[in-house]
């Protein structure tokens, strides 16, 4: 049993379909939490990474695309693969408006599913990935002391330490220091990867 296939999340008020692909996906090591409605869901699920949602489209009382919608609303952003046996192309072209990752079509067979939820858990580890390492940038931007932050807002605009040190009515000497610290208190090595985690990290938003 592959302990990293990650979880999947499937919503479907078809029972013998739900029960024959939840015992199928847990049978090739995926962790599997059933639904038999999207309200159920949105009552009962809690945010898991790496995760994927397998969601029927065409279910009563709330559809797949309806849920789609809520989730947006609340910012759930785990990547989201419609099943479904006959969607009208508005309804694909809605779904992939919003952010699905992708459809297939009842029936489909086993190589597609695992290949399309592969991908959609990779997609979402990575959105994991990407939300950590901001968190830990903001956290260490925010260590830095006011004149680091101008500092740093500058360095990575390209311009010298001679330039930084008139914009800012210190010496050159001064400049090195900070620079040196904010470089230090980043965790960086160099300007280059400053640039590209600031800019990643969206730490421009705080430049006044």
């Amino acid at each position: 049993m592959n302990e990293r296939a990650g979880h999947i999340f499937l919503i479907d008020d078809d029972n013998s379909m739900r029960f024959s692909l939840s015992r199928m996906l847990v049978e090739l090591g995926y962790s599997v939490q059933e639904f038999s409605s999207a309200r159920e869901f949105l009552e009962n699920s809690l945010p898991i990474s790496p995760a994927a949602i397998l969601l029927d489209m065409a279910m009563p009382d709330m559809t797949g695309l309806q849920l789609q919608e809520k989730l947006l609303e609340v910012g759930r952003q785990t990547p989201i693969l419609f099943i479904s046996g006959q969607s009208h192309p508005q309804q694909i072209v809605k779904g992939l408006k919003n952010g699905a990752f992708d459809f297939l079509f009842k029936p489909f067979n086993l190589e597609e599913l695992i290949n399309a939820l592969n991908s959609a858990i990779q997609l979402d580890q990575n959105q994991l990935k990407k939300i950590t390492s901001d968190i830990h940038a903001r956290r260490r931007f925010d260590s830095l002391t006011a004149r680091e932050k101008e500092t740093c807002h500058l360095l990575v605009k390209g311009l010298s330490n001679k330039e930084i040190a008139q914009q800012l009515g210190i010496t050159d000497a001064t400049i090195k220091i900070h620079k040196a610290r904010v470089l230090q208190k980043m965790q960086l090595d160099s300007i280059p990867t400053l640039v590209k985690v600031y800019f990643e990290s969206d730490l421009n938003k705080d430049e006044g």
